[in-house]
C-alpha cells in the first residue's frame, strides 16, 4: 500500500488572507517553503494529494474552468522545482447546499483518492489550517497536522518518516 500527504489549498499550499476566494492567477502566491517541503515528502515516497473546498464556484463567484486554470498553474509552477502531485480533488459546493458528502469535514475526496490509489490511512496524513481539515482527517482515519495559515511548514518536515 502507498503512503499519502494529504494537503488544504488555500492557507496551506497558497497564501491567503485578504482575497478569501483565490481563483486568478495573479492572486495565487505559493507559501513559503511548499516547493521544497513537497519534494521531501516526494523523496520519502508519499504521495501528494490537494484536498480542498472551492464554495466559489457554486455560490457563482468564480467558475469550474478559472479554478483548474488556478490547479494547472499550481501543477506547473511544482514541476519547475520537480514536484509532481498525485492529484488535487475540489468540492464545489457551499455548506448551504444541503449535505453534501465531498465538502470537507466529509471525507468522499480522501476516501475516493485512498481507493483509486491504493493508499494506507494509518501511513498517511493531513495538514490543513483549520478544524475541518483536521475533523476529516481524523474521520478518514489520518494522522493529522494543524499548521497556522500560511505558515511555513517545512519546520515541520522531520513529523515525516
Amino acid at each position: 500500500m502507498n503512503k499519502a500527504v494529504f494537503l488544504d489549498r488555500d492557507g496551506v499550499i497558497n497564501y491567503n488572507s485578504d482575497h478569501y476566494y483565490i481563483y486568478r492567477i495573479e492572486d495565487f502566491l505559493m507559501n513559503k517553503g511548499i516547493p521544497e517541503f513537497l519534494g521531501k515528502l516526494s523523496e520519502k515516497d508519499y504521495l501528494l494529494i490537494i484536498i480542498t473546498n472551492q464554495s466559489g464556484i457554486s455560490r457563482g463567484i468564480y467558475s469550474r474552468e478559472e479554478t483548474e486554470k488556478i490547479h494547472e498553474f499550481l501543477t506547473s509552477e511544482l514541476l519547475k522545482h520537480r514536484v509532481r502531485l498525485t492529484e488535487i480533488y475540489y468540492c464545489p459546493h457551499h455548506p448551504e447546499q444541503g449535505n453534501c458528502l465531498c465538502r470537507k469535514p466529509g471525507t468522499l475526496m480522501i476516501e475516493k483518492a485512498i481507493a483509486r490509489f491504493n493508499i494506507n490511512p494509518a501511513a498517511s496524513w493531513f495538514i490543513g489550517d483549520s478544524e475541518s481539515d483536521m475533523q476529516a482527517g481524523k474521520e478518514a482515519g489520518l494522522k493529522t497536522l494543524l499548521i497556522r495559515p500560511n505558515e511555513n511548514i517545512l519546520n515541520y518536515l522531520d513529523l515525516f518518516d
